[in-house]
């Protein structure tokens, strides 16, 4: 796990609006034995992600005084040192590529398939203005979300390998990214209900890993999503 000493910053007691399916209370002292009751009939990913939840600090949402997406570096970077660059890399990934820029020794992803995630959509990528957007790379833990919950507290270091990371990076639906803005799983899940198991597994999993926070709210609904929607 990513940690580094900092000193304590102020934190709102507040927790953001809940989504339609409310959420249960923050979570109770006994909230890792509820939570290992609960992975009992769950299957082995779901299980391993209540495990980590239930590491997963509850605090209130730090201010957002100071973000800003140049903190996490400028621009997208080449974490894996492989010629390209992060948001590439995820498009080779995710699509069905159907063809790359001549001289980029299948760096720059020109055209290919998405099958949405967040949506269920299938969408044609072709790369250019007008057209790039149709196709995002979402920070599946937003950059702003992090900051609010302890990515203050990381390194510039970190802070740049946490927004390429392939584990916090899905290529998806551009409209639909849009619309999630920096919410956290209290606030906002994708349309396409079956890909929410992955969706709150992978939160949890990069939270965990950078050593940030959940809100009560979130932690909260977390724990729902993996419980009632993993099998």
């Amino acid at each position: 796990m990513i940690r580094s000493e900092a000193p304590p910053i102020e934190i709102y007691s507040e927790a953001p609006t809940p989504i339609a399916t409310p959420a249960e209370s923050a979570r109770p002292s006994s909230a890792t034995a509820s939570t290992a009751q609960d992975a009992e009939n769950l299957g082995e990913e779901a299980t391993g992600a209540l495990e980590l939840l239930a590491e997963v600090p509850v605090k209130g949402r730090a201010p957002k005084t100071g973000y800003d997406r140049d903190l996490f570096g400028s621009g997208w970077g080449d974490p894996d040192r492989n010629g390209c660059d992060a948001r590439n890399d995820i498009l080779a990934r995710d699509l069905v590529v159907h063809s790359f820029q001549d001289g980029t020794g299948d760096c720059v992803v020109l055209t290919g398939t998405l099958n949405d995630p967040y949506t269920g959509k299938s969408i044609q990528f072709q790369r250019g203005q007008g057209t790039s957007n149709a196709v995002q790379i979402d920070h599946v833990v937003a950059l702003s979300d992090a900051w609010q919950k302890g990515a203050q507290q990381l390194s510039v270091v970190e802070r740049q390998e946490f927004a390429n990371d392939p584990l916090n990076l899905l290529a998806v639906d551009g409209p639909t990214n849009a619309s999630k803005g920096d919410s956290d799983a209290a606030t906002w899940l994708p349309p396409e209900r079956g890909y929410w198991c992955d969706y709150v597994t992978r939160q949890v999993e990069v939270k965990h890993k950078y050593g940030l926070w959940m809100t009560g709210a979130e932690h909260a609904a977390s724990e729902r999503i993996l419980s009632e929607n993993c099998t």
